[in-house]
């Protein structure tokens, strides 16, 4: 016998949108496993241990720079620089280590400092000065590109040495990446059915038992077969480990504290946030603090990847960060967006960028197929919100 839900007056629509599946997400998960497919048809080297481990490495940096651009992007703004402040800010860290020969744990602050302060002047320069978003990064994306190649003469700097390289290249122990795969799946368990009682508490309809159950021993499955691929090569690598941190922190700013629902007020209507008591200046210079932060974090994983730092170290990522985020769901009308989405988004893009790779296609090609999704993203973006409308 089903259960009534008794219903407050008004809930009807909430009811409606909470008893429907997020269809861009599902949308994208299938896109996913659809290139997964075709590039394992393509090249049978693609679904290996080793090169799985080398493409969730590549979407580390794409990863950590998407996740502040949602923020940005969802409150209205954009931000070009990006790409630049990982080369200029690696190429600091670079030059602290080997030309100065600076301690790792000193040259990690000095960047974060670095990039923070970035951050900080263009956020200034957007929310007090009222220049706009787009011109501000744009020239600082010039801007601190030029002062990267000045400083380093144009010269790659290398090598770097010590605990500096293990960040981006080490690998969690078998034992590390079976516990948290653990972890993670309790963790699963215990927030879908919390979510779970507290929509039944507050009178939401909820799928059926069975179904949620269901949901939770596939996602279990797939974080154990994730943890077991990856320690079949060397194990997890702790640059995902980093994504999957600031992922769970920045979600979490996002949906439960009041900056991150101020964020999506002012994306969403500006006037109305400002009449409701919001400060948009003092937020949306914030937002920019925390993308110059994530470029540094960004940086640091790159450069030590790399083992060195180059001019051209950080080329372009700004548009593979902004093609994530709307792959992933994220407006560029703003108002709207989703850290998770973004996540999915960067490994749609590395899954390209490797695949394509591997079959040996032209540069060309690539260029034209990454850019025509973005394309499509944005078309079906805009579509959506008519069809709301």
């Amino acid at each position: 016998m089903k259960a009534e839900l008794t219903k407050a007056p008004g809930t009807d629509k909430k009811l409606q949108l909470f008893g429907k599946p997020d269809m861009r997400t599902y949308t994208m998960i299938f896109a996913l496993i659809a290139i997964w497919v075709l590039f394992t048809f393509l090249n049978d080297t693609f679904l290996t241990a080793r090169n799985l481990s080398n493409l969730f490495m590549q979407m580390s940096v794409t990863s950590i720079l998407a996740i502040g651009m949602v923020l940005i992007i969802v409150a209205g703004h954009i931000d070009l620089s990006v790409g630049s402040i990982v080369g200029l800010t690696g190429g600091v860290a670079a030059i602290l280590q080997v030309w100065f020969g600076m301690d790792t744990g000193t040259v990690i602050v000095a960047t974060l400092v670095l990039g923070a302060l970035i951050g900080l002047l263009q956020g200034w320069i957007v929310a007090y000065q009222a220049v706009p978003a787009f011109i501000v990064t744009l020239g600082g994306m010039m801007v601190f590109r030029g002062i990267l190649m000045g400083i380093t003469d144009g010269t790659t700097v290398a090598p770097l040495t010590g605990m500096f390289k293990m960040v981006g290249n080490a690998y969690l122990p078998f034992a590390v990446g079976y516990g948290l795969a653990a972890i993670a799946i309790v963790w699963t368990v215990f927030s879908t059915l919390r979510k779970r009682q507290s929509r039944i508490k507050y009178g939401f309809d909820v799928p059926p038992f069975s179904a949620e159950v269901g949901k939770l021993v596939l996602l279990a499955v797939l974080i154990g077969l994730f943890a077991f691929v990856m320690n079949w090569y060397k194990g997890i690598p702790f640059p995902l480990v980093i994504v999957a941190g600031f992922a769970l922190l920045f979600t979490f700013l996002a949906n439960h504290t009041p900056f991150g629902r101020s964020i999506y007020a002012i994306g969403g209507n500006k006037e109305a946030a400002r009449l409701s008591g919001i400060n948009i200046k003092r937020n949306t210079l914030f937002i920019f603090v925390l993308s110059g932060l994530l470029s540094s974090i960004a940086a640091i994983v790159l450069t030590s990847r790399l083992d060195s730092a180059t001019i051209s170290a950080g080329q372009n990522y700004e548009l593979d960060a902004i093609a994530a985020c709307v792959i992933g769901g994220t407006s560029l009308m703003g108002g709207s967006g989703k850290i998770f989405g973004a996540i999915i988004g960067g490994l749609v893009m590395a899954s390209l960028d490797n695949g394509m790779s591997l079959i040996n296609l032209d540069s060309f090609w690539q260029y034209i197929v990454k850019g025509s999704i973005l394309v499509l993203a944005v078309w079906v973006d805009i579509r959506s919100r008519r069809q709301k409308a």
